[in-house]
């Protein structure tokens, strides 16, 4: 991600989730405001993430996001009042947040956020008074630090959801932001996604993750991070998370595709791993 430039990414991965409310039925995601967001400017776009070689991303952009909002409603029970959304891109949740308790927080790099807000306000949807924007370059200030000034409550537990980050980072950035919230009171957990290792895929695998990699690089946002299920347990336990579960393709067929008429599923390549920790 370059300073002062809103992310590609970021706007691909809502189209995704905008096609999936237009083509699937029953939805994995149900997001009202996700087509409403991209607006009609992005006709093109949408007609691509709709095709039907796009399933299987739209399947995991959907999922992903599924996911970590099941694993929020369980910590919200719990009496979890704090949320915070790590690159936000153009997720949602905040202005379709049913928990009247929850203040959520968005944290992007300021040209991202900025964007996104014009996009809002171009959409008519309006910020509710429970959320928080934070926009923070990490160069100049820690995501500690932006939290903060943002009113989080760092003596107070609170979840985390990760998504579509993990591979452009260091390992070094992602060590420190495993390190900020394992330092959280108990009950705090982080749900976020990890590109698995390339060398450890299948031929077909391999093939997809060329193909991706070259168009990520080519918007200027190119993967950097990889893991194994062993290496990333390790990095879990290094950074003092008492617990976590490591969720693939096949796992997440069953919990959130099993027996759909149209078949819609995650495919056998398994680029991606969803993962929850808790400290």
């Amino acid at each position: 991600m370059e300073a002062g430039r809103a992310s590609k990414t970021a706007l691909r991965v809502a189209i995704r989730r905008a096609a999936h409310q237009l083509m699937e039925e029953p939805r994995v995601l149900d997001d009202p405001l996700a087509v409403r967001l991209i607006g009609s400017g992005y006709a093109r776009d949408m007609e691509r993430a709709s095709h039907k070689v796009a399933r299987d991303f739209r399947a995991f952009m959907a999922v992903r996001s599924r996911y970590a909002e099941d694993h929020l409603a369980t910590a919200v029970s719990r009496d979890v009042a704090q949320y915070v959304i790590l690159g936000a891109g153009l997720d949602t949740f905040a202005y379709r947040n049913p928990f009247a308790s929850l203040c959520v927080f968005e944290v992007d790099f300021p040209a991202t956020q900025a964007w996104k807000r014009e996009m809002l306000a171009e959409a008519q949807i309006a910020l509710p008074e429970n959320l928080r924007f934070v926009p923070l370059d990490f160069e100049r200030k820690t995501l500690a630090a932006g939290l903060s000034d943002a009113g989080f409550d760092s003596a107070a537990a609170a979840f985390f959801s990760w998504l579509g980050v993990v591979p452009y980072l260091t390992l070094a950035a992602f060590r420190a932001t495993l390190a900020t919230i394992s330092q959280l009171p108990a009950g705090s957990a982080v749900s976020f996604d990890y590109a698995v290792a390339p060398e450890t895929l299948s031929t077909v695998g391999r093939t997809a993750f060329d193909a991706l990699a070259g168009r990520v690089a080519k918007a200027g946002e190119p993967f950097q991070l990889f893991f194994t299920p062993e290496s990333l347990g390790a990095e879990l336990r290094r950074a003092g998370f008492q617990r976590f579960e490591q969720r693939d393709s096949d796992q997440l067929n069953e919990i959130y595709f099993k027996d759909r008429a149209d078949g819609l599923k995650l495919s056998a390549v398994k680029l991606g791993m969803l993962v929850t920790a808790w400290v």
